[in-house]
Formats: structure tokens, sequence, C-alpha cells
């Protein structure tokens, strides 16, 4: 259910302009739902009423005045809790978080929503400091699924996605192996991963080598103005590029440009992994991108198994790292990150050392494959969004079909592409080559434009 009567925030600027809604309606209907909501989804860790009232109350005054900080002003967004917002306690979703740790400044993609008039209205749901593609954790408990509660929504962005999925609006995640395209694919949204460090963020924590933010929400649009809110430069990363900022929303077009796109529907992992109905929606996604008139041939990227396998060895030793940070605190992590952290415990400083050299490796491979392609169509997860009740602590190293991705720092998208018979949503996952940001968004415009609307979930609002 959309948390106010325009389905985009296109509509929302329009009927802010007009006077037709007002910022505080469409903050206050936002945190209703939110609250509303949280018996069923648990999408929040914190609900910020007051704050994001006072937000949208001057967002409403400058409306009036006719001087809107940006067409986002007075839009609710909500922020992952590993992303510092001031005010609010910062706790990665772990019973391990010291005091010191929960507060800080407004990470950079906060303070540029906040100079945009954007109203923030909570911190959602992760697992332990994000470790891994289910939302659930000894701190907040489990978050669920609007198109069937008794189904994750994905993770580690879970509370984003199942917020957004829910009731609509905006949020922002983080995602270090796929933790904004899983969540995004299994709860029915877009959720884009940009280039590294396009988004700016601080602190970058234990896993910032693989760490990316960006923007979740019902359609690309949406998470193109988003974009270009957030992608602004911030001195504070230093792994930022130093872009000045780009506009991702005016080129968009629904008219896709004529692009060599690589179909790759089990992205040369085997039939095994990715499931049949995934496969199908993905070459039924290649087909509308043929007739608008991509040229369209079936190759795999190269490596990526060596990337999904390296991208694993440097997820459990940075867990290592993080559980040796803790110290004695260590033993409240959640379980399966503390058996992440064996793992990675068990790796020689050599072998830990030889993981970066590997990924710059790899990195040239894949940069001479999009020399030769534009785009890769690929599934964003191997199957829907599993049940909760099937969840184990061996769920976090099942094979991803997006961690190659991070390794690499690629920009890639996830956006719906179809229902499986279970009745749960299949994401199509779009990859650009390098700082090819922009192109993946256009297509991936381009392509929602033409498929057309999809199904949203069953209504989650409490009755």
């Amino acid at each position: 259910m959309p948390i106010i009567g325009p389905q985009d925030t296109s509509g929302m600027e329009r009927a802010y302009r007009a006077r037709e809604i007002s910022p505080v309606e469409a903050v206050e209907a936002a945190l209703d739902a939110a609250e509303a909501t949280q018996d069923t989804l648990n999408a929040f860790v914190f609900i910020d009423r007051e704050g994001a009232l006072r937000a949208a109350a001057e967002s409403e005054m400058r409306w009036r005045a006719g001087s809107p900080l940006s067409p986002l002003d007075g839009a609710p967004v909500s922020v992952k809790d590993n992303i510092h917002v001031e005010g609010l306690p910062t706790s990665y979703g772990s019973l391990a978080t010291t005091e010191e740790k929960r507060w800080g400044p407004d990470s950079p993609s906060v303070a540029r929503m906040r100079e945009a008039g954007m109203a923030i209205i909570g911190k959602t749901t992760l697992p332990d400091h994000a470790f891994k593609v289910t939302t659930e954790s000894p701190l907040t408990g489990v978050t669920r699924n609007p198109w069937n509660p008794a189904h994750t929504p994905g993770g580690s962005s879970g509370g984003a996605a199942a917020a957004v999925g829910g009731f609509g609006g905006l949020a922002l995640g983080t995602d270090g192996g796929g933790s904004i395209r899983v969540p995004a694919a299994w709860t029915g949204v877009v959720g884009f991963k940009p280039s590294l460090a396009r988004v700016p963020h601080h602190p970058r924590g234990t896993f910032g080598p693989l760490s990316h933010v960006g923007p979740l929400a019902r359609n690309v649009r949406d998470v193109a103005r988003l974009m270009s809110i957030i992608a602004k430069p911030d001195s504070r990363d230093w792994y930022a590029s130093g872009d000045r900022g780009d506009d991702f929303e005016t080129p968009l077009s629904a008219q896709a440009q004529p692009m060599r796109i690589a179909l790759s529907p089990t992205l040369g992992l085997g039939v095994e992994v990715v499931g049949s109905e995934i496969r199908t929606a993905v070459e039924a996604a290649a087909r509308v991108f043929e007739q608008l008139g991509c040229d369209v041939r079936l190759m795999d990227p190269p490596a990526v198994r060596e990337a999904v396998d390296l991208h694993g060895y440097m997820w459990v030793s940075f867990c290592a790292l993080l559980s040796q940070r803790f110290g004695h605190a260590a033993s409240e992590l959640d379980v399966g990150l503390r058996r992440a952290a064996a793992l990675g415990a068990s790796l020689r400083p050599t072998e830990v050392t030889d993981l970066f050299v590997r990924r710059g490796d790899l990195g040239s491979v894949f940069w001479r494959f999009f020399e030769d392609y534009d785009l890769v169509l690929a599934p964003t997860a191997p199957c829907t969004a599993p049940a909760i009740a099937d969840l184990d602590e061996a769920q976090p190293f099942r094979v991803l079909t997006t961690s190659w991705c991070n390794l690499v720092g690629l920009p890639a998208i996830s956006v719906p592409c179809g229902l499986a018979r279970n009745g749960l949503p299949i994401g199509l996952q779009i990859v650009g080559g390098p700082r090819a940001d922009l192109a993946v968004l256009k297509a991936a415009f381009a392509y929602e434009h033409a498929r057309g609307p999809m199904q949203s979930p069953p209504s989650v609002l409490a009755v």
C-alpha cells in the first residue's frame, strides 16, 4: 500500500507544488504506516516521529514560499541502521555495539538528504553488522517479507526493502555482497548498488572495501532521483573519486539506446544453482531488450565463480577482524557471524594480502569484458525469498549471484521481472561496466517502462 496518493515522488512533488497535499500530511502518513506494520514486518529499529514531523513542517513552509530545496524536499525516507543519523543511535543490528560507537554526525548520504530537505522517518533493521543476506538478529528479532510474512525479505538491507515493499517511500541501504539488490528482488522493489564510492560513505567500517551505499524505491525514476542527491562529494570518504554530482534523472528515457548486452541466466554458475523459474524470467526480460533494439547475446561474464569465491574469502576475513575488534564483547555477536569469523581467522596474513592482489587481477578481467559489452542481464538471486523457518546458520554462505559486482566495484540494479508460482517476486539484475551508473539506470528505466506495471504485495497495514 503506498504511503500517499501519488505512486512516485514526481507525483508527490506535483502535489506539494499544487498544495493538494502537504509534506506534513505525507510524512505523517509514512510514520503511521511504519508504526502500523511493525508487528507484521518489524522493519524499523527506531521511528523518529518528532524529528520527521519537524523536518516536514520546515519543508511545508518552503513549498508555500515557492522555494523548495530540491524536488525531494519533504519526501519521507528511511535509513539503514549502519548509517549514522545525527541525534539517533546506530546499533549496526548488534547487541555488541558499544555506546561510543552508537553516536556520530550525519554520514555523507544523510547529510546530502538533509540538505535536500528530506524527512528521515527512522532507522531500518539489518542482521548483525550486515553480515548476511537475510535480516534477523539477536537485537531486533526477525524482519519479514510484505509479500508473505512467513518469508524473509532478504538482507542485509531487509528492513529498508520491507518498508518500501510494504508501504512505499524511499530508503537508503548498503550493499557489501548483494545487500541492496537481493532484498529488492525478494520484495519486488528496485534497488541500486552504485559503483564503489560513487555515493561517499563514512564511517566505512570493517567491510568498507566492499561496501556501497545506494537507494531503494518502488520505481527506477525515484532511485535515480535520490541518486542525484546522495552521489555528491564528501572528503570524509577516501575511496570516493571526487565526482561533482550528476543528474541521474533527466537522461532517463523510455527508448533504450542501442546497447550490446550479454545475457547470462546462470552467470556460468550452473543450472543447479539458479532455479528454472528464475532463468525463464531473466530470459523473458532479455526479449524485452531485444524489442527495444538492443543486441542481446548469450554470454557469461568471465571468472564469476572465481570472483564469488574470492569475495567469500574476503568477507570472512573481515568478519574475523570485526570479531577481534570487539574483544570479549564478541561473544554477543550473532552465532553465524562468529562462525564466519572463525573461518576468516584460519587465513594466514599472507593469504589475506593475496586476496587484494587477486582482486585487482580479476578487476582487469572484467574491465576487458566490458569493452565488448555494455551491460549484463542476470538473475539478482538464484531463488525467491526463502521461508524464515527454513533459514539456518549456513544461509550466508550459499552462492550469491551478486557478490562479483562488489568485488570489482561495478554498478548493478535489481528490478522486478515477474512472479514465481509461489507468488513471490523475481528480480532481474542489470550490471554495467566501470563507472557506468547512468547507463544501468537508463537501461532499467527503459525496461521498466516497456514491461509495464507490476503487481503490488497484499496490504500489510494493521486493520
